[in-house]
């Protein structure tokens, strides 16, 4: 008897244990499709509103989409100094929650070095390049688990990009640091850059404007100034979109002035 009302206890508890799961995993899912809906549609400020309400939560998904919302508020040019700031570190601390809650997830990877990157402009040129391994071993890990996100080949792009225009001074630093310090060149960014685009065709502005800049940095002006084209015409659906139509028209002038 005791055996019985014990298995119907047992019984008992694990379909209140199912159902509350259930509709949990529903909420989560419907939050989530919210969430990228305004993503899509450019709602910075309602998105990151939304996510901010789920800032205990221990789901990678949410966490991980409430670091990329951080962030974004942090790039808006109304955003104020130190506000950007304190974003800029609360995302990362949201990144890597979402990636010690799940580490088979190629987002959380991306959005934590992406916000390592960020923190490193307040924490000093040693820092930042002493994390640049770290950076880049996570984005070669966000194309591992993903090889179809275009955006995550991209910003290995710009880790090259960066590294292979990186100031003489701060290649100085960077030899005092390591023995091999990080280093790249402008054929390796184009080969991520053209790679994110065979993935996903004008899938960002930015990539477009990269492609025109490192193709003006190999002194190829023909190929800069179609890529410069594609991103002054790329429809404008952010502020970033529209920073980035204003640098590639001002690049194709300069350049068409000096010819």
């Amino acid at each position: 008897m005791f055996l019985r009302v014990s298995t119907i206890c047992l019984g008992k508890n694990y379909f209140i244990v199912s159902f509350f799961l259930y509709i949990y995993t529903h909420k989560v899912e419907e939050i989530l499709e919210q969430a990228d809906y305004l993503y899509e549609s450019g709602e910075t400020e309602k998105l990151y509103r939304l996510l901010i309400s789920y800032k205990e939560s221990e789901d990678a998904e949410l966490l991980w989409r409430l670091a990329r919302a951080s962030r974004d508020i942090a790039q808006l040019s109304r955003t104020s100094e130190e506000e950007k700031k304190r974003l800029v570190y609360e995302a990362l601390e949201y990144a890597k929650r979402a990636l010690e809650k799940n580490e088979s997830s190629f987002a959380a990877h991306k959005w934590y070095a992406i916000c390592i990157s960020d923190v490193g402009d307040y924490e000093g040129i040693k820092v930042k390049i002493a994390n640049a391994y770290i950076i880049k071993e996570h984005f070669e890990k966000a194309i591992e688990l993903n090889p179809k996100d275009a955006t995550s080949i991209h910003l290995m792009g710009i880790w090259c990009y960066t590294f292979a225009e990186m100031p003489w001074y701060q290649r100085k630093i960077a030899k005092m640091l390591f023995a091999t310090p990080p280093n790249s060149t402008y054929e390796e960014a184009l080969s991520y850059f053209h790679r994110a685009e065979q993935v996903d065709p004008n899938f960002y502005s930015k990539n477009l404007l990269l492609l025109g800049k490192t193709y003006l940095k190999i002194q190829n002006r023909k190929l800069a100034a179609f890529w410069l084209l594609k991103a002054k015409d790329y429809p404008a659906h952010t502020e970033e979109d529209k920073q980035i139509q204003t640098e590639a028209a001002q690049l194709l002038t300069s350049f068409s002035v000096k010819n």
